[in-house]
């Protein structure tokens, strides 16, 4: 079986390609095990450096939006597609036309080079939390009403009924998951409203001086690197029935405040971590981050096996020891 994972270069991309190389075998669209022949990382430009070295890993660079380079990425021999790639939050608002061509047009392309295979494919499509926005219930529930307030959750939002309606026509096996906030992202910040959540732990962490945008109660719901990976896996292998009517569903994760991330960080990197933390207020990004729920009780996805982390400390500490050997940076 061929998988195709777009935005492969991306973070998140690169976790799940170590993930399914690590594996021999993953259930295809029959719902039987299959071999992993082929796993293909498409990207905007060829992906490199921290890729496994795998002979089954091919990395490809091209367009989403274009139809043809799909074409030649979704071959007959696709059985899985993890769609990844997106305009991150930030650039989506700032830059409309392009978060349209890449988070509705390219995943529109990509559903249709999907649909013309003679066996649909499964494809698991990263959505957000961020399709939920104005007019919200306190808690939001597996039955609430998408309300973006962003031009980025309203493409997720779109891409999600796509994905729906494509199941429901037969011409994929589709399941959309709503990301919580992603902590700790390696690497340098990303245009997302979100890279602070990252930024406020990875850089203190790394000897680095930080800036917060928002205020210490603003609230995010977040889950970690290794758990969305998890996540994606589960949500692969689960037959299509049984999501139901909805092929959307709100992954588990923690509510958290910035106060209480810094907390987490001081339990693992200490006093002089938390001091390299400097308050700097943003209007734009506090307006996005305080459009998005920070409570939710997703039902369907506990039942169905997915799940959080224990808490905010564990995902500190993931973070640490994925990335930086155990340890934090000396204070300076």
């Amino acid at each position: 079986m061929q998988i195709v994972v777009t935005g492969g270069g991306g973070f998140i991309g690169r976790r799940l390609i170590a993930a399914l190389l690590a594996r021999d075998s993953l259930t295809g669209p029959d719902g039987r095990s299959q071999p992993i022949d082929r796993v293909i990382a498409f990207d905007k430009a060829v992906p490199s450096g921290t890729m496994p070295e795998d002979p089954r890993l091919m990395a490809v660079a091209g367009d989403i939006a274009d139809p043809a380079a799909l074409a030649r990425l979704i071959g007959a021999d696709t059985g899985l597609v993890f769609h990844l790639a997106a305009i991150v939050s930030g650039e989506a608002e700032a830059n409309f036309d392009l978060g349209m061509a890449v988070n509705v047009d390219g995943t529109r392309a990509l559903l249709e080079a999907c649909r013309r295979l003679a066996t649909p494919p499964r494809l698991v499509f990263a959505s957000s939390v961020a399709v939920f926005g104005g007019g919200m219930p306190r808690v939001i529930r597996d039955d609430s009403a998408l309300t973006p307030l962003t031009s980025y959750g309203t493409q997720k939002a779109i891409g999600e009924h796509l994905v729906n309606d494509y199941s429901r026509k037969g011409f994929l096996d589709g399941r959309a998951l709503r990301l919580p906030t992603i902590v700790v992202r390696p690497g340098k910040p990303n245009k997302a409203a979100s890279s602070f959540a990252s930024g406020i732990i990875r850089e203190p962490l790394t000897g680095q001086d930080c800036r917060c945008p928002v205020a210490p109660d603003s609230t995010m719901w977040i889950l970690s690197p290794r758990r969305v990976v998890e996540a994606f896996l589960r949500a692969a292998e689960l037959p299509g029935e049984a999501f139901g009517d909805s092929r959307s569903l709100t992954l588990p994760g923690l509510s958290a405040t910035v106060a209480e991330m810094v907390e987490a960080l001081r339990a693992v990197g200490g006093d002089a971590a938390v001091a390299r933390i400097r308050f700097e207020p943003d209007p734009l990004i506090q307006r996005i981050v305080s459009g998005w729920p920070g409570w939710f009780e997703p039902e369907r996805a506990v039942a169905l096996g997915f799940a959080a982390d224990p808490d905010i400390v564990s995902i500190v500490r993931a973070f640490a020891e994925d990335e930086l050997g155990g340890a934090a940076a000396p204070a300076t």
